[in-house]
């Protein structure tokens, strides 16, 4: 369970990042693909009626799916209202399928479409203040038999980051998404991947940070010393060949709700 997570902090900093966010989220835009393949290969011939598709962003995994799959229905959310204009982009190239926006907290919106067959969700969990709960709730949406499929990250997802400011998100293990979503779901596959990207420098890990978004955790001002002592306790620890490096963990996950 993740505590402490200001949505009003998280929602700003992506809404600034909306822009910027295709060309820098190179790692989230990779796990669309892949998610978007599993999800295909538990659906029969990837037709399916009704869809809900959570923190939808800028619409990578939307094309992905709507690439590989047939869907009558898609109901796409997200905490940052102007996300709709990627979202119905999408839509648009993938005609006749009919479009639905749920702007909002996920875990505080009431009035959710049922009847679901998938509920999809790309790089997203990682920010819900109750994980537990979000299963009990996608539960309630989906059809006996329906899936939830999502990528989210490991434990030690942007260490590197953490060791040095002292602060980040809280991830689950496999072991742990396993027990909490236990009494709705059983797991049909999971994935977990390595992925380290290098940059330049350690500023340009900081913008790459900032131009996806992912810098909702905390408010921060940055001095003149305290960002010196960054770039150097950064170099100093995680120093390659090209530069520096950032070490993302991928974890993809699906389920499927249980009969009974």
């Amino acid at each position: 369970m993740q505590q402490g997570i200001d949505k009003q902090l998280v929602r700003e900093r992506f809404a600034k990042a909306l822009g910027s966010y295709r060309e820098h989220a190179v790692v989230q835009q990779e796990m669309a693909l892949v998610l978007a393949e599993m999800i295909c290969a538990a659906t029969s011939g990837c037709r399916l009626e009704r869809v809900l598709e959570v923190g939808a962003g800028t619409g990578a995994l939307t094309a992905a799916l709507l690439d590989r799959c047939r869907v009558e229905t898609y109901v796409a959310n997200d905490l940052v209202e102007e996300s709709y204009r990627y979202i119905a982009v999408e839509a648009l190239r993938h005609r006749p399928v009919h479009l639905a926006f749920l702007a909002g907290d996920i875990e505080s919106i009431e009035a959710l479409p049922d009847g679901l067959d998938l509920v999809a969700s790309n790089a997203t969990v990682q920010w819900l203040s109750d994980l537990e709960g979000f299963f009990r709730k996608m539960s309630s949406c989906l059809k006996p038999g329906g899936i939830l499929a999502f990528s989210t990250f490991s434990p030690r997802n942007m260490h590197e980051i953490a060791s040095i400011e002292h602060a980040g998100l809280s991830y689950p293990g496999l072991a742990d998404i396993e027990a909490l979503a236990g009494s709705c779901f059983e797991l049909i596959a999971s994935k977990e991947e390595l992925k380290r990207i290098a940059f330049d420098s350690p500023g340009e890990v900081l913008r790459h940070i900032r131009k996806t978004g992912v810098n909702g955790l905390v408010r921060r001002s940055w001095t003149k010393g305290s960002y010196l002592r960054f770039l150097h306790d950064y170099r100093e620890a995680y120093s390659c060949d090209e530069g520096v490096y950032l070490t993302y963990r991928p974890l993809y996950c699906c389920f499927r709700k249980r009969s009974s």
